[in-house]
Parts: C-alpha cells; structure tokens; sequence
C-alpha cells in the first residue's frame, strides 16, 4: 500500500508538471494549428530566466517575471519571424521552430555555462507536508500540484467562458470573418503563441528547481511532452490533461514495478517458455522498458484512432 499511494502521487505530480508544458503547446496548436518543435526550449528558458531572477529577488517574484519574459519572448518570435514562414506552410514552420530550439540550446550553453545551475526550491517550501506510512510527501510538490490544477482551470475558463476566448477560436476557423468583425486577427495569434510560451516558461519554474535546470533539459523533456499531445489527441485541452496524467502515472509505476509481460500473462494461466514466441521480449523487466512505454501506446493509439483520445482537428 505505502508503494501504491506514494507512486500515485508521484506519478500525479509529474504528470501535472507534464500537463502544465504541454497545455502551452496544445494552446498554440488548436490556436494556430503550429505545431511548434520549440516549445520545450521555452521551457527550458523559463527555468533558466527563474534561477537568474531568483538570485536577485527571490523565487516568488520570479515565478511571475520569468513566465512574463517568455511570453514576450514568444511574442517577438511570432510578430517577427513565424508570421513570415507562416505564409509558406506547415513544413516551413516546423523546419523553423526546428532550428530555433537548436538556436535557443547554444545560446543558453554559452550563457550559463555546459553544467546544471544551483536552481533550488524556495526554503518556505523545502519542507515535508504529510507523511505516507513513514514516506515523506514534500510541500513543493503541493505546491506543483496546486499550479497545474489552477492553471487548467484559468485555461478552460478562458477559452470556453470569456470574449477573447471565443474571438481566438473563431480566428482559428474562420479568420476572415472575424477581421471582418474588427478584430486584428494577426494580434490575436500573437497573443495566444506568446501565452503558449508563458505556460511553457512557467512549467519551467516550476520544474526546472523540481528536476534539473541544465541546457539538455530541452531535449529531455521535449519528446514526451510531443506524445502527450498526440496521444491526448492534437488541440484538445482536456485530451491533454487526460494524457499527461495517464504518461506521468504509467512512467512512475513503471520504474517501482518490478514485473514482466510474462508474470502478467502467469497470473491469466498462461505460462511463458523458451519456446514460447517473443520469450525473451515478455519476461524483460518492466522498469528496463518503462522509458518505451508512452512511445508505445502512442503508436497504438494512432493506429486505433489517429485523431487521438480527443482530438478533433482534421490537419
């Protein structure tokens, strides 16, 4: 029971922490329809920009000015460069989202430096909050749990109850009519890319003292965040949310389950030998595969319904 109960809520908070990286791309996804390759480096600077700005004053400002910096970060990159390629099509978007995340990797390698930074949890919340037969549940990861569930909340609300929520899915299907309307239309995709990497950037103060805060956490954290937004389905908030938990608890149960494929089948009545088909794949360890598991079930998603769980665009 004590494994049960604290992998569930590590897989929770990690899940959530995927959740709150991979809204921003969903965002700018449904939105926009790009599907942006550097989203993660947004990431990855919102660590970086939280850890300069936390040494001079403090992790709390930070966890505002840090977000605020990527936006306009992502602002700039939109007004001045993705607007362009925009005209050209999807491929040409990807080709340069492609080679700004390698862009943004460089440039934070050359300013802080190849090695982790000392990135650290505020001390008010460097504590235990409860304790799980003796395991101890720490305070900041509450604290990433509670973020994720109110940044969820603020994004439904957003899109689904208030004006400019509406006006940006309109621009999305029907851009034209929406300029007709009066409304600027190039304004409103600048400000939901600029919010998507906001989200990003705040996913990075929250886990970039969670985690580490080096320049590869990009790439770490790059292609699983992609997989949760094809599994969950492209352009659904909810299928996003649904995904994230789903990648966060099957990861974290995957590393303590120390089973195969060949005791799951054991326990049905059906016994593994060596002359069974594929013997040596079913009794490998689970947690020596636990890394392949979510690449896994997006292949098998996408081969049941390519769409994703709940997806609903059609390109």
């Amino acid at each position: 029971m004590e494994v049960l109960l604290v992998s569930l809520l590590n897989g929770l908070v990690y899940g959530m922490l995927l959740f709150m990286l991979a809204s921003g791309l969903t965002l700018i996804f449904s939105m926009m329809g790009v599907l942006n390759f550097a989203h993660a480096s947004m990431y990855m600077l919102g660590a970086y920009f939280a850890f300069s700005v936390s040494r001079i004053v403090g992790f709390w400002p930070a966890l505002v000015l840090a977000p605020v910096l990527c936006g306009a970060f992502g602002a700039i990159i939109e007004m001045y460069a993705l607007r362009r390629v925009h005209r050209n099509g999807h491929i040409a978007e990807l080709l340069f989202t492609f080679g700004l995340a390698f862009i943004i990797e460089k440039s934070v390698q050359m300013a802080w430096g190849l090695l982790p930074v000392p990135y650290r949890v505020p001390a008010v919340l460097d504590r235990s909050l409860f304790t799980i037969y003796g395991s101890n549940f720490h305070a900041y990861r509450g604290f990433m749990l509670l973020i994720s569930a109110l940044m969820f909340v603020a994004i439904w609300l957003l899109l689904t109850r208030t004006r400019i929520g509406l006006i940006i899915q309109a621009a999305l299907t029907h851009p034209e009519m929406v300029g007709a309307l009066g409304h600027n239309v190039p304004r409103v995709f600048t400000i939901v890319f600029a919010g998507g990497s906001a989200l990003a950037g705040l996913a990075g103060v929250i886990g970039g003292n969670y985690l580490v805060t080096e320049p590869s956490m990009a790439v770490t954290m790059g292609p699983i965040v992609f997989v949760v937004v094809v599994f969950g389905g492209l352009g659904s908030l909810a299928g996003c949310f649904i995904a994230s938990l789903v990648m966060g608890l099957v990861q974290t149960f995957a590393v303590v389950l120390d089973v195969s494929f060949a005791d799951v089948l054991a326990r049905v009545g059906v016994t593994v030998t060596s002359t069974t088909p594929l013997a040596e794949v079913l009794t490998i360890p689970l947690p020596r595969i636990g890394a392949l598991l979510p690449y896994l079930m997006l292949i098998l998603v996408l081969l049941v319904k390519p769409r994703g769980l709940m997806g609903t665009r059609d390109t």
